[in-house]
């Protein structure tokens, strides 16, 4: 006879409350490979935010509560508050945050705040959303506003990522959306989605200034000009660094604005992410 050993499921890791905080819990997590995952937690009811927004999330630290800035992947009037984070070994939060369970807790700041939203923008034609890895989050959740297919006629996401298997959401945006019941309809004509990988192959292997410079993002796929334009398209930046300012040097020469919540202008980034 052999002994069995059976998995117990570990109790839900609860947090001392903290005034500066909301306290919410976690309802689901997805792993997406060994270096990225999402989750979602509970919304309260106070809570609002735009579509594009991000807000802090965080854990308690050893003197206060360690918190960083998330993009909310979710719709502005969704139930649930989703996100998508990278996995950082070493990393002070995301090395905890990616071994959450439902039913654990997570902190919650009360004021989402961002640039990533349609009130930065003036109006126009084409809206792009360029990301790279993580990136990709705001704009799930903008894809996924009804508001914004009424603000557009075409709604472009442009995902680069070095692995294939680092294109989280793939097979959701691959089917424009389809069973997301308050968008599909528009999504099915108004939706593009093209994915990029840059280290692996893949049916698309170049990078997003790539893709814009010789047309390749533009043929055989949207309506208007083959190329950008400051008259009627709008463009949403998030990502690395280095793509962030890359493309925006080329927006700057193609006679783009940037655009704040203040003073809305023709592109817009996340000044918060980026130095």
């Amino acid at each position: 006879m052999t002994d069995t050993v059976t998995a117990v499921e570990r109790a839900p890791a609860l947090i001392p409350e903290n005034a500066a905080f909301l306290t919410s819990k976690v309802l689901w997590v997805r792993h997406w490979n060994e270096h990225l995952f999402s989750f979602a937690i509970e919304r309260p009811d106070s809570f609002r935010f735009r579509s594009g927004e991000f807000v802090m999330i965080g854990l308690p630290g050893e003197k206060k509560p360690l918190m960083r800035a998330y993009s909310i992947c979710s719709q502005h009037y969704a139930e649930e508050l989703e996100f998508l984070s990278i996995k950082v070994p070493d990393g002070p939060l995301t090395s905890r945050l990616q071994l959450i369970e439902p039913g654990d807790e997570l902190y919650l700041g009360k004021k989402p705040v961002g640039t990533l939203v349609t009130d930065a923008l003036l109006g126009g034609k084409r809206l792009f959303m360029f990301a790279t890895g993580t990136g990709l989050a705001p704009f799930l959740s903008l894809a996924r506003d009804p508001d914004v297919y009424g603000m557009f006629d075409e709604v472009v996401i442009v995902h680069s990522v070095r692995r294939v298997s680092d294109l989280a959401y793939h097979d959701e945006l691959a089917a424009r959306l389809t069973d997301d019941p308050l968008v599909a309809d528009e999504a099915a004509t108004q939706f593009h989605y093209v994915p990029t990988v840059t280290r692996e192959p893949f049916h698309t292997s170049k990078r997003i200034g790539g893709l814009i410079e010789d047309g390749s993002l533009f043929a055989e796929r949207l309506q208007g000009p083959q190329h950008l334009d400051p008259k009627n398209d709008r463009v949403m930046l998030c990502g690395s660094t280095e793509m962030i300012h890359q493309t925006a040097k080329m927006l700057d020469e193609l006679g783009f604005v940037e655009g704040s919540n203040s003073q809305p202008g023709t592109y817009v980034i996340e000044r918060a992410f980026v130095g």
